[in-house]
């Protein structure tokens, strides 16, 4: 159930919004091992005279990427992998192949099982409601 809050600088075509979602939901499946059905993925555009970097207005398209997956569900190889298949698919995307700003970022953060969760239960509730269906029952 991961959730990707993506901010872009400057507004884009509507259009593009989908075309991202669709990316980043593809590349969090085959890189992290996500379910794509509850990936979350919102994204926030604003105009370039709303972002700075080194207290300057950005030169280049801009992007910041946050995701959110439970701790410890992936290796440090395989974030460093999202990191960087996300980084260039919003670079594709968003400056057309060219670069983006420098200070473009893409973030994993990780919270434990039972800080979060979806449908009104966490995901350790959900690990532990799959323990109990996989012990076999005492006589």
């Amino acid at each position: 159930m991961p959730t990707l809050h993506l901010k872009i600088a400057p507004l884009q075509n509507p259009e593009r919004y989908q075309s991202l979602a669709r990316a980043l939901t593809e590349i969090t499946a085959r890189v992290l091992g996500k379910r794509a059905e509850v990936t979350a993925v919102v994204i926030d555009d604003l105009p370039a005279a709303r972002w700075y970097v080194g207290g300057a207005d950005v030169q280049q398209p801009t992007a910041m990427l946050e995701i959110s997956i439970t701790q410890g569900t992936n290796t440090a190889a395989q974030k460093a992998a999202f990191i960087a298949a996300a980084f260039a698919e919003l670079q594709r995307q968003l400056a057309h192949g060219g670069p983006l700003e420098p200070a473009s970022y893409v973030i994993v953060r990780e919270l434990p099982a039972t800080d979060w969760g979806y449908g009104g239960q966490t995901q350790q509730a959900r690990q532990d409601a799959r323990w109990r269906q996989r012990e076999p029952a005492h006589a």
